[in-house]
């Protein structure tokens, strides 16, 4: 049996790496810098920590980074990049929501590829903005909805295209949490507060923070494209100013029908990713607490598991697998995915030919359609869940 790993970055060199974000006490940039070193294909040497310059400098001086290249300001650092023989060839955006668009958008203008957190941006206006702008720049951008990173996401993907499940009739795909059920941001907590905030998370609570990340893994697993949703959003916690609880309905182009459920007041779930995908033939699940299984039904006849590099798994679950069957890989390997598919996609570039047809990652595109997902629900709502065209 062949592990892929690092496939055919084995032998490329190291992507040179900055980052926006993500200093002390950052969960999710130390997730991000965990997923770049996993398979060994970038080097972090540049660093905007904070947006408070000193402490940008204790951040940088902690990961061991150049003083010389740890940055007061994104814009300092994008500048500076640009200009030395060795700058950063690609940027991890990993700040909350609001500062996404003017991050990227400095980056991308001087020719840097972008690596982006999701949401891609607080607002649709400056999704659309940043689209332009990333077309206009020629650089790569992915967008880390790091799900879709799981090998067995991929199975199910992959058994959708081959048609293993006949027409989609039913897509039913929730993310819920409970550690927003009492009011912590008034504690001061530091992930709940800015997550709470619509001038820093935009419009969408709890549809932005994880609705965003079911959504997306629905549209990847299928390939279905939305056209229409009715959303019921509730803010259960009181003078909470963000949804904190979803319900969706959702229509597809070609008749399909699904549902999408995302809470952050849900007692006994931690991070209950779930999906599950209907067809004329057959039925899937996979639930994100038992990763490297995949059930597959087919119609009239027995479940059958699938597992991670086990008998009946295919060549995408095998691609982006890193240790034979039976050892668990879990959420970080998966973040690390879309990394090493950046890296694959980079390097690409950089020889001016074309990628591996194999490679995949979330785009801007993806990140586009999640933003006017968030405010189709929020306007939906509003409206008594009346149904809105995407």
């Amino acid at each position: 049996m062949t592990i892929e790993g690092k496939g055919d970055c084995a032998h490329q060199p190291r992507v040179r790496l900055g980052m926006v974000g993500g200093g002390v006490g950052a969960f999710i940039g130390a997730v991000h810098r965990m997923a770049a070193r996993l398979d060994d294909q970038f080097d972090l040497v540049a660093g905007a920590l904070s947006s408070t310059p000193e402490k940008a400098i204790t951040s940088g001086r902690d990961l061991g980074l150049d003083p010389s290249r740890t940055y007061g300001s994104f814009k300092e650092m994008a500048i500076r990049e640009a200009r030395l023989k060795d700058g950063i060839e690609a940027v991890s955006i990993v700040t909350p929501n609001h500062v996404h668009f003017e991050a990227a958008r400095e980056f991308l203008k001087r020719g840097v590829h972008v690596i982006c957190d999701k949401p891609l941006t607080s607002n649709l206006a400056d999704a659309k903005k940043l689209k332009k702008a990333a077309n206009e720049s020629g650089a790569l951008f992915i967008l880390t909805h790091n799900y879709t990173g799981y090998p067995m996401v991929r199975q199910a993907r992959e058994m959708v295209a081959n048609g293993d499940l006949g027409k989609i009739r039913v897509v039913q795909v929730e993310y819920p949490q409970d550690w927003l059920t009492e009011s912590v941001e008034q504690t001061g907590a530091k992930q709940a507060v800015w997550r709470t905030d619509p001038a820093k998370s935009g419009a969408g609570g709890s549809t932005g923070d994880i609705g965003t990340h079911a959504y997306n893994l629905a549209a990847f697993i299928t390939g279905l494209t939305l056209e229409s949703l009715a959303a019921d959003l509730d803010s259960f916690v009181e003078d909470r100013r963000l949804d904190d609880n979803a319900h969706v309905m959702l229509r597809y182009e070609g008749g399909a029908k699904g549902m999408l459920w995302c809470s952050q007041v849900a007692p006994g779930h931690e991070n209950g990713l779930k999906i599950r995908v209907y067809g004329t033939k057959g039925g899937i699940e996979w639930v994100q607490a038992d990763p490297n299984y995949l059930w597959f039904t087919p119609f009239g006849e027995p479940k059958r598991l699938i597992t991670r590099n086990g008998a009946g798994s295919g060549p995408s679950a095998a691609r982006v697998s890193r240790i034979p069957s039976g050892h668990p890989e879990g959420y970080l390997e998966a973040f690390a995915t879309i990394y090493t598919e950046a890296a694959r996609a980079i390097n690409a570039a950089k020889k001016g030919v074309a990628v591996d047809k194999a490679v995949i990652y979330p785009t801007i595109d993806d990140g586009v359609k999640g933003v006017a997902f968030v405010e189709a629900c929020v306007v939906s709502s509003k409206r008594n869940s009346a149904w809105v065209k995407l």
